[in-house]
């Protein structure tokens, strides 16, 4: 049974409760890096973001957007990571108590670097927003392992899913199983995974959890190949390559109106 290290925020509940049960039942999670950021992290996304985009953009496009997504979607929003969780607790047992736990305010710290070392895992799989550096996400033997929510190389960085809808082209509406290097999502390729999503009716959230819950099955199998050294990687060579950021209002109503014309 291979060795697993989990890196997760620790207000993503989903993900230190949920996702962990799962990845126990199937290998020996040693430990989780539980992460508490603190409002410098944000300052530095935001002003990556505005680099990016502009102050006109972000203040009249991400902003809203943000207080838009919670007032319209919030609610349903909760009721369906209740639901997912709920269907995780019957699902999978808890996670042992013999599992490690880290609280670090990032997963590139000293202690972190530490912790894993002393773990010696076969495999990370890193849920989080930071960036690893190397130091990092080259401890374990099998490398580490994101979940990326948007299909690379296409949608890279931030929002994919969001961002291939926006560009009406929801066959790319997906999650990319890689494994990190020293780029932004440019690691080889194990597979893509989605489910016949509806727009219409799910929010974005919605959809950024379930093109990964609802493929657990198949993320098991293919987290196995990997530590077997059995999982072939996908050739991308000739496709374009896209770097995406936070979600515009603008964009998103358009989304939902063009979903609205389909019926």
């Amino acid at each position: 049974m291979m060795k697993t290290v989990l890196i997760c925020h620790a207000g993503n509940r989903l993900t230190r409760f949920g996702f962990s049960r799962w990845l126990a039942s199937f290998s020996d999670l040693v430990g989780i890096v539980e992460i508490h950021e603190d409002g410098s992290r944000s300052k530095q996304r935001v002003r990556a973001e505005v680099r990016r985009i502009g102050w006109l953009r972000f203040l009249f496009d991400v902003i809203p957007y943000r207080i838009y997504s919670r007032l319209a979607d919030a609610k349903k929003d909760r009721q369906a990571e209740n639901d997912l969780m709920e269907r995780l607790e019957k699902s999978y047992p808890p996670v042992p108590e013999s599992v490690s736990v880290l609280v670090t305010d990032s997963p590139n710290s000293k202690e972190a670097r530490e912790f894993i070392e002393a773990l010696s895992p076969d495999m990370t799989i890193a849920r989080c927003k930071t960036l690893l550096k190397k130091e990092i996400y080259s401890i374990p033997r099998d490398g580490t392992i994101i979940l990326h929510p948007g299909i690379c190389p296409e949608y890279r960085n931030a929002h994919g899913c969001f961002w291939a809808l926006a560009s009406n082209e929801p066959e790319k509406v997906g999650m990319t199983l890689l494994k990190i290097d020293d780029g932004i999502d440019t690691g080889p390729i194990y597979g893509y995974y989605s489910y016949p999503f509806d727009i219409a009716n799910e929010t974005i959230g919605m959809i950024y959890n379930r093109v990964v819950y609802d493929n657990l099955d198949e993320i098991r199998d293919k987290f196995i190949e990997i530590h077997n050294h059995e999982a072939k990687t996908i050739d991308t060579s000739g496709r374009k390559s896209g770097i995406w950021g936070q979600p515009w209002l603008s964009k998103y109503l358009a989304i939902k109106r063009r979903a609205s014309r389909n019926g």
